[in-house]
């Protein structure tokens, strides 16, 4: 799976149901998804785009070939400060808020990574985190493919993938590589940031939550993340 930006409670079912998760950072930026960005409440009480400061890059640009720009952490909490519960936050939940602010000193990718290891860890979900851009899979191998190359780069016999990937992978090419093509249900929870989740709820609430929806579809018979994530 794709690194997000303080993704949605559901994402971090992928975790609950792994082994080993594969942040796919060695793909293109998908410049209109989640990588850098999410949605977070404001004055108003609908939500806008609360999005990473990176540099401009050549559209094919991959994830783990972003940059933050030199004043980042200016930018993002001149960026912060639209949302009223970022800013209640600096007085109620000053760590949980430091998961955003700090970027650290590295690129995009391990700002993110780093993000997700921390929020696994508050919610007891921690687990082994691998950047795909660390299993040196040959760039022409793509898609579906690549998928499975880098479960096999891990020797995974199993990939839990989430519900969105029904109509991508094919579970008959994973048997044929000896791996087992599993689906979660779909996630029956709010789809805010969840950030958001955790600064209105406790930490072992939204735990809970991820945990009874941490369930595998039944099998599919047609094309549909790993005890392999990615």
């Amino acid at each position: 799976m794709q690194p997000y930006f303080i993704p949605y409670a559901g994402y971090f079912r992928l975790f609950m149901a792994a082994d080993v998760f594969v942040a796919f950072d060695c793909v293109q930026f998908p410049r209109r998804g989640w990588v850098h960005r999410n949605r977070l409440p404001v004055s108003s009480g609908e939500s806008d785009w609360l999005t990473l400061p990176i540099r401009k890059c050549e559209r094919d640009s991959r994830i783990d070939e972003l940059a933050f720009v030199p004043d980042a952490a200016a930018a993002l909490e001149r960026g912060m400060r639209r949302f009223p519960a970022l800013q209640e936050a600096r007085r109620s939940a000053p760590k949980l808020l430091e998961l955003v602010t700090d970027l650290g000193s590295g690129s995009v990718a391990d700002y993110l990574c780093a993000q997700l290891a921390a929020l696994c860890s508050l919610l007891g979900a921690s687990r082994t985190i691998v950047r795909s851009s660390t299993l040196r899979l040959p760039a022409d191998v793509r898609r579906q493919d690549r998928v499975i190359a880098a479960a096999r780069a891990l020797g995974a016999t199993r990939y839990v993938n989430s519900p969105g990937g029904v109509e991508l992978y094919d579970p008959k090419a994973f048997a044929a590589n000896g791996i087992e093509l599993k689906f979660l249900t779909p996630f029956e929870g709010p789809l805010d940031s969840i950030l958001t989740l955790l600064l209105s709820r406790t930490v072992r609430d939204v735990a809970a939550l991820i945990r009874s929806n941490t369930q595998f579809a039944s099998d599919q018979p047609h094309r549909s993340e790993s005890t392999r994530s990615t």
